[in-house]
C-alpha cells in the first residue's frame, strides 16, 4: 500500500532514481564527479528555457521558436559587441548587447501573445513562423559565418566554474527558484493555471487572461535570450547554427515532467525532473556507445511513455 501510494505521488522521481542507480552500474564513468558536473552543465541552457516553457504550456499556449531564438540572441549579442566594442570598450559593449538581446526577445514573445489575442492565430502557427524568421535573421546578422567579437574572459559565463561548479548551473538554479516562486506563491502563477484550465471562467473571474499569456511568452523570451548569451559565451561567437532543434528537447522535458499540453496542469518541479531525466538518459546512452539514431528512438519513446504514465496516474487519482 505504502509503495503504491509513493509511486502515485512521485512516479518520475522514483523512475529517475532507478535510472540513475542502474547507469551507475552499467555505464563506465557515469558516477564520477566530472561526469555528474558535465551532466549539469549540459542540461542548464535547455533547462532555463524549459522553466519558461512550462509557464507557456500551463497557460494553454506553446512556443516553437526557442531554438532559433537562442541562436538569434547569441548572434545579436555578438553583432552589437562588434559594433560598439571600439566605441565604448568591450565590457560596456557586451553589457549593452546582452540587455538589448533580452529586451528584444521579451518583446518578440510578448508580441506573439498579442497576435494570438488580436488575430486569434494559434501560437503554434505564429511561433513556427517565428522559428524560420529568427533563423533567417540570425544568418542575415552574421552573413552566414560566426561573429567572433568576444574577448576570452567572456567565456566564463558559459564554461567558467565557481567552487568547482559550472557557472551556468547557478543561473539555472536562480531561474528555477524564480519560476518556482512565480508559479506557486504569486497571483500571476495562480492566474496561469486558471487561464490554462478554463479561459472563459478565468476571464469572468476578473483575470486579464491575455496579459497573463503575453507575460508568460515574454518571460520565456527572456530565458531564451539568457540561454543564447550563455551559448555565445561557451563558443565565444554568435552562430546562426547554434541550438537547432532545441525546441523539441525542451518541450519533451516539460511533457515528461507532467505538464499537460492542454494547459492548466503542470509543476515546475516536474519540469526539473524532466530536464534531469533527459540529461541523464542522453549522457548514459553516450557512455554506453548507443547509436545516435537509437537515442532518438529512446527519447521519442520516453515522451510517449511519460504522457501515458501521467494519464494513468490521473485516472488512479480520480478513482
Amino acid at each position: 500500500m505504502f509503495i503504491g501510494t509513493l509511486f502515485r505521488r512521485y512516479p518520475l522521481e522514483i523512475i529517475l532514481v532507478i535510472l540513475f542507480v542502474g547507469l551507475c552500474f552499467a555505464a563506465p564513468g557515469f558516477f564520477t564527479v566530472n561526469n555528474q558536473l558535465n551532466v549539469l552543465r549540459n542540461i542548464t541552457m535547455q533547462g532555463i528555457i524549459a522553466f519558461g516553457m512550462t509557464m507557456v504550456i500551463v497557460s494553454g499556449e506553446i512556443d516553437l521558436s526557442v531554438g532559433s531564438g537562442v541562436a538569434f540572441a547569441g548572434c545579436l549579442t555578438a553583432w552589437i559587441t562588434e559594433f560598439l566594442g571600439n566605441l565604448i570598450g568591450l565590457p560596456a559593449a557586451i553589457a549593452i548587447a546582452c540587455i538589448i538581446a533580452i529586451v528584444v526577445l521579451f518583446c518578440l514573445g510578448y508580441t506573439t501573445g498579442k497576435i494570438r489575442q488580436v488575430f486569434n492565430v494559434p501560437t503554434f502557427i505564429t511561433t513556427l513562423a517565428m522559428l524560420t524568421v529568427l533563423f533567417g535573421a540570425a544568418n542575415l546578422i552574421t552573413g552566414g559565418f560566426p561573429i567572433t567579437s568576444f574577448p576570452y574572459w567572456y567565456n566564463f559565463l558559459g564554461s567558467g566554474t565557481v567552487a568547482g561548479i559550472p557557472f551556468p548551473v547557478f543561473i539555472f538554479a536562480a531561474v528555477f527558484g524564480l519560476v518556482y516562486f512565480l508559479m506557486n506563491y504569486t497571483k500571476f502563477g495562480r492566474s496561469l493555471y486558471a487561464v490554462g484550465g478554463n479561459l472563459e471562467a478565468a476571464r469572468l473571474s476578473g483575470i486579464n487572461v491575455w496579459r497573463v499569456k503575453c507575460l508568460a511568452l515574454g518571460l520565456t523570451g527572456v530565458f531564451t535570450a539568457i540561454s543564447g548569451i550563455l551559448i555565445s559565451s561557451l563558443i565565444l561567437s554568435g552562430s546562426a547554427s547554434a541550438a537547432r532543434g532545441w525546441e523539441l528537447d525542451i518541450i519533451s522535458a516539460v511533457i515528461i515532467g507532467g505538464t499537460s499540453l492542454f494547459g492548466g496542469k503542470g509543476r515546475i518541479w516536474g519540469t526539473l525532473i524532466g530536464v534531469l531525466f533527459l540529461g541523464i538518459i542522453v549522457n548514459g546512452m553516450t557512455l554506453l556507445n548507443v547509436s545516435e539514431y537509437w537515442q532518438y528512438v529512446v527519447r521519442g519513446g520516453l515522451i510517449l511513455g511519460a504522457v501515458l504514465l501521467n494519464q494513468l496516474i490521473e485516472r488512479l487519482h480520480e478513482d
